[in-house]
């Protein structure tokens, strides 16, 4: 059965399956900010108990801080308490904590990817609802309650049920003057604001590719006001781009190879949805005079895919090679003239059935 990206980091995320189907899902990281985390504190100091894994959390002072002014007290009391009480409970219990006048301090939403803490084929958490927003970077982000907050401090672990998956393409060009927003508030029009309830929304096509990253944020951030649990946007050039250089990020050529492993599942993705057409193929009931025509391009597709996945693999062996485990350069040659005859032989039946086509066409 085909997996969507959503399956793919949600099953590897997956501890355990529970009796009755939930999910213990591991967090790779937890954002946090001064509304929803006090109370999550408390529970923590009630139990005696501190944090998992305090170098996964990350904290900003988001909500109730003023845009002007910083270096003065803050001036409404329950305000000025909280954003205390974060600044306090992050010492307390190490966490790496952005808050008034630091550099770093901004919008929880906003400095996740901008620092690199956010990366594709994560799991992320936050007590807020549009933690979806991280999903534009191919991470599986979303909302989560303040006990829940306590839980992946307690654990690093959460307990979920797996959403479903809906995939939403939209192709085209976008015109002057359209924009991210604009894209999403249709898609929300048509759905209803229910519509995506108990779903993650997989967005794609040419014009949701076409968008700056930020235009990609602004879709995600907005998935949940269709009632969707999360949205999430595979990752592409453009995301690596995006990345490249950021502050918590891997560097030079770390980066490189973490990049070259994404783009072979990339690689991967898009052979099977090149090909996912085959099957359909294969099943159409056709008349007796086509069935040659048929078997060609059946079997021509397959030998092209059994190519394309064949080199897939080579090129996986070659970049994950290091100089402890090497790759074996004596095979290469004869790797790649196999790979060469599978894709010759696919091409040749195509060819027959283009001729075949023709026939039938003059006939």
């Amino acid at each position: 059965m085909k997996q969507t990206l959503l399956d793919k980091i949600w099953d590897a995320h997956t501890v355990r399956v529970e009796d009755g189907g939930r999910c213990v899902l591991y967090i790779d990281r937890q954002y946090i900010h001064e509304v929803t985390s006090p109370v999550a504190f408390a529970g923590l100091e009630r139990r005696g108990i501190g944090v998992a894994r305090p170098a996964q959390i990350t904290a900003t002072a988001d909500h109730n801080i003023p845009t002007v002014d910083q270096h003065l007290p803050i001036a409404e009391t329950e305000s000025r308490r909280q954003v205390e009480a974060l600044e306090a409970n992050c010492a307390k219990f190490g966490i790496e904590h952005f808050g008034v006048g630091n550099p770093r301090q901004g919008i929880v939403h906003i400095i996740g990817p901008e620092l690199g803490f956010t990366q594709p084929g994560m799991t992320i958490v936050c007590g807020d609802s549009h933690t979806s927003t991280h999903g534009a970077l191919g991470a599986v982000a979303f909302g989560v309650g303040t006990s829940e907050v306590e839980m992946v401090f307690a654990s690093q672990c959460i307990i979920q049920s797996k959403p479903r998956s809906m995939r939403i393409t939209v192709d085209g060009t976008l015109r002057p003057g359209v924009e991210a927003k604009d894209v999403v508030l249709y898609i929300i029009s048509q759905l209803t604001a229910s519509g995506g309830t108990g779903y993650f929304i997989e967005f794609a096509g040419e014009a949701i590719r076409s968008l700056s990253m930020e235009g990609r944020m602004t879709v995600c951030n907005m998935s949940i006001e269709c009632g969707a649990r999360g949205g999430m946007i595979a990752p592409d050039e453009k995301t690596f781009e995006y990345l490249r250089g950021r502050e918590r990020v891997p560097q030079g050529a770390e980066f490189d190879e973490a990049v070259a492993q994404e783009s072979v599942v990339n690689m991967r993705n898009k052979a099977n949805s090149a090909f996912e057409a085959i099957d359909a193929l294969a099943a159409i009931d056709t008349p007796d005079a086509m069935k040659d025509l048929q078997t060609n391009y059946v079997d021509g597709c397959n030998k092209l895919k059994d190519a394309l996945n064949s080199y897939i693999d080579l090129y996986t062996e070659i970049s994950s090679a290091t100089e402890e485990a090497p790759f074996d350069f004596s095979a290469y040659d004869g790797r790649v003239k196999e790979i060469q005859d599978a894709y010759n032989e696919g091409i040749d039946k195509l060819k027959a059935a283009d001729e075949e086509a023709l026939k039938l066409n003059e006939d």
